[in-house]
């Protein structure tokens, strides 16, 4: 039940058009659904107008199966990250409208379109190895219903690419910058924009990389303004926050 249906709700008890049993019965489950290994908070997004998002990463088949079974009584949008292929095709098999986007590793359903943001997100990389961090911040972002932009592989070795993208960035509300290696890319474009920067370190690089440390440490200590910064390839984050920023 999303906000809107939940105010018509509490509407239609007021007029004694809806029993209060019948009510109480739909507001049941308001809070959270136990499937057991699960609990699924129904309450988020009255608390925060987004709704939650399944985290597949250590979760079998059926868990992921179940509870998006689950999830779909109340026909929101759902969006399942760091799934797999398996997991795709058992959730196919409960909703055929289930999509999957391989580079990002994302499930979504769409059972309602949200009205685009006349602003726009840029979705930044330094390379093109950095594309499915970078794509799983992009989805989550159109998901959400932000216009996006995709600008890939601009990184540093080859600066004279960014500065060829750089009017269609600067009219970006917010830009996310994905990097990994040394992890400069935010730095470089926190210095040239006038909008906030949503950095995110990635796990791409060689040995002293360490998995993505040097590029977050790197970001954390970058002397640009306006550059915050998420965890190691945390692009899930990253769309996220971009999109609360771009509908500010």
């Amino acid at each position: 039940m999303n906000p809107e249906e939940l105010k018509q709700l509490f509407i239609s008890v007021r007029k004694g058009e809806t029993e209060i049993d019948e009510a109480i019965k739909k507001l049941k489950d308001l809070s959270f659904t136990d499937l057991g290994h699960t609990k699924i908070d129904n309450h988020r997004e009255l608390r925060t107008g987004y709704p939650e998002v399944i985290f597949c990463a250590g979760k079998t088949v059926n868990q992921v199966k179940e509870i998006i079974q689950q999830m779909l009584i109340r026909n929101n949008n759902i969006l399942a990250t760091r799934a797999t292929e398996e997991m795709y095709q058992a959730v196919k098999k409960i909703s055929a409208d289930a999509m999957y986007h391989s580079l990002a590793r994302m499930i979504f359903i769409k059972r309602s379109e949200e009205k685009l943001t006349e602003s726009t997100i840029a979705i930044v990389t330094a390379g093109t190895s950095d594309m499915p961090v970078a794509e799983e911040a992009a989805v989550t972002a159109e998901l959400f219903g932000n216009k996006v932009m995709r600008v890939f592989d601009v990184g540093v070795a080859g600066i004279h690419r960014l500065y060829d993208k750089l009017p269609e960035i600067r009219d970006a509300k917010v830009i996310v910058v994905v990097a990994g290696m040394e992890g400069a890319l935010p730095s470089i474009v926190g210095g040239l924009v006038d909008k906030p920067v949503i950095a995110v370190p990635t796990s791409i690089g060689y040995g002293a990389n360490f998995h993505g440390l040097s590029a977050l440490l790197g970001m954390l200590t970058s002397c640009a303004s306006g550059v915050s910064v998420v965890n190691i390839d945390n692009g899930f984050g990253a769309g996220y926050m971009a999109s609360m920023i771009n509908k500010l």
